[in-house]
Order: C-alpha cells, then sequence, then structure tokens
C-alpha cells in the first residue's frame, strides 16, 4: 500500500493568528463529557485568589479526545525521553492549594 502523505491532495495548510500563537496559560483544566462531545475548561490559578477563570474552552468529539489522548501520551514519552522523567508529585492533592504557600499582599 502506498504512503500518500506526501501527495498534494493531502496537504494542511494550518494558519496561526498572532494572538493565538502568543497562548494562554493555564495551570488547571477540568475535563467534562457528554455522550457525544468531551469539554476541557483550562483555568489560571492565582495565588491569594479564591476566584477563578476560564480562560480557553475546548470541545471535542470523543474519537478526536481520543486521538488528543494518544498525542498527548506520545509527546510526554519524547519529552521524557529528551529532558527526562515529569515528576507529577503523585503524593499532592489533585488540585493546585489555592494559596499556592505565599503571604497575604498588603498595601
Amino acid at each position: 500500500m502506498s504512503d500518500n502523505k506526501n501527495q498534494p491532495g493531502n496537504q494542511l495548510n494550518i494558519e496561526l493568528p498572532e494572538d493565538v500563537a502568543e497562548g494562554i496559560y493555564s495551570n488547571l483544566a477540568i475535563i467534562s463529557h457528554s455522550h457525544s462531545e468531551f469539554v476541557v475548561d483550562f483555568i489560571r490559578l492565582v495565588p491569594n485568589v479564591p476566584k477563578a477563570k476560564v480562560k480557553s474552552r475546548i470541545i471535542l468529539t470523543p474519537s478526536h479526545a481520543k486521538r488528543l489522548l494518544r498525542a498527548l501520551a506520545d509527546n510526554v514519552k519524547k519529552y521524557e525521553a529528551q529532558f527526562g522523567l515529569i515528576d507529577d508529585q503523585p503524593d499532592q492533592p489533585p488540585f493546585p492549594p489555592m494559596n499556592f504557600n505565599t503571604p497575604k499582599a498588603q498595601a
């Protein structure tokens, strides 16, 4: 069977706008799902702020969610091969602490 990946009809031109290329920092993700979609909310927790906002929401079909899972696993494996094991801190709670162990700001 021939490999059609390099055929002109199979190329995808992806545009990355400047504002999207900057990215959005997130240190928490909440994942929910229904029978037809997965919703991933990316959240940024800030020290000493009890309220956090969703910074980005991605909605995926179940098949795309599974492909993303595989792609992330593959990239983590490649990362660890290059830079060493990622310490996922299994003894830590599943959510980052809300105070980040920093003193409260005073004016």
